[in-house]
């Protein structure tokens, strides 16, 4: 029995390793779509004319 228990350690420390590989390697789905408009609407406030008066 005590062969057994060895030799499950390495197998359940490999399913460990997989899983953990798996999860680390997965596609992160968050986007910059956010932080596009964000820039978008900082550009578009920096092209106006904040000042109000016409230019002369």
């Amino acid at each position: 029995m005590a062969a057994v228990a060895w030799l499950l350690i390495p197998v359940v420390a490999g399913v460990g390793a997989g899983v953990w590989a798996r999860w680390a390697a997965r596609k992160r789905t968050t986007g910059d779509v956010a932080e596009l408009a964000g820039y978008a609407r900082f550009r578009a406030a920096m092209e106006r004319d904040g000042s109000g008066q016409d230019a002369a």
